[in-house]
């Protein structure tokens, strides 16, 4: 968490602005950054980053996989949320013209020209950020993206045919396709009726062709949503009042109404109802 669609939700917000665009980062231009905890950033050194990144304007911003990519003047900016990460735009002055002080997770700041910054806040410490010259640097081993029309049908049964794994952990593998977590992945394989604990290679390409149209609905609402908050870390998404499964053991399927289940699949919490998705 966050997975896709809150990724996408973010990316959306800092690129496109909240409605009044005092959130939108396009155009700004860095003055200054605060690293106030070193190992959040995973590359250059803090004195290379420091060097590098004053002067640099953002000029795009977009989604690959679960990282944000930052387009600056010749260099990218990545960042990976991982758990607990979370970006905010903010005025860097506070109401009596002083600097704004910082809050207790904050971990990355970039303050802009106009007197904006943008503040990476991470309470777990999980989340990292890249700034180099080829985004395919730290990029390069992610699978397709799952929305992207190049992931045809026949493409996406040929992938799970050259694997031989339960198809719950090759859905997470971000080297097999980039995005999914634990909470898409759930919800895809329900509506596609498909145990978590199925043989990649023993599916059908009927039964391909269904998860693959499933996990594009489940990730297309999610977008839609603004994404899943369920619990302190993300804010703003809507979508977890509208889970099939995740987080609902014990409640009625949905569709037939038998109780959900709760197993471990790769030491990960998975939620299951045992009459739609049968194994075998």
């Amino acid at each position: 968490m966050p997975e896709l669609p809150e990724v996408e939700t973010i990316a959306r917000l800092l690129r496109d602005g909240s409605g009044d665009h005092e959130t939108s980062t396009i155009g700004c231009q860095v003055t200054c950054a605060a690293l106030l905890w070193e190992r959040t950033l995973a590359a250059p050194t803090p004195v290379e980053f420091q060097n590098l990144i004053v002067g640099q304007t953002i000029r795009s911003l977009t989604r690959r996989g679960k990282f944000l990519v930052f387009s600056l003047t010749d260099l990218s900016l990545l960042i990976h949320l991982r758990m607990s990460g979370d970006l905010r735009v903010e005025s860097a002055s506070a109401a009596a013209g002083e600097p704004r002080p910082y809050e207790k997770h904050d971990r990355l700041a970039l303050v802009f020209s106009n007197r904006q910054r943008l503040v990476f806040n991470d309470t777990r410490k999980f989340g990292r950020a890249w700034l180099v010259r080829d985004p395919a640097e730290v990029l390069g081993g992610l699978g397709p993206e799952p929305l992207d029309d190049r992931l045809t049908e026949a493409r996406f049964f040929e992938m799970l045919h050259r694997r031989s794994r339960q198809l719950k952990p090759l859905l997470m593998d971000q080297g097999f396709v980039a995005g999914l977590g634990n909470i898409y992945t759930d919800e895809a394989l329900h509506l596609a009726r498909l145990h978590p604990l199925a043989l990649s290679e023993q599916i059908t390409p009927g039964q391909s062709a269904r998860l693959l149209a499933a996990i594009r609905e489940v990730l297309g609402e999610g977008i839609r949503r603004n994404g899943a908050s369920i619990d302190w870390v993300y804010r703003g998404g809507g979508y977890q009042n509208h889970f099939r499964v995740y987080g609902r053991r014990g409640s009625p399927c949905l569709v037939c109404g038998t109780p959900i289940q709760r197993l471990v699949v790769g030491q990960r919490g998975t939620h299951i109802c045992p009459n739609c998705q049968q194994k075998g």
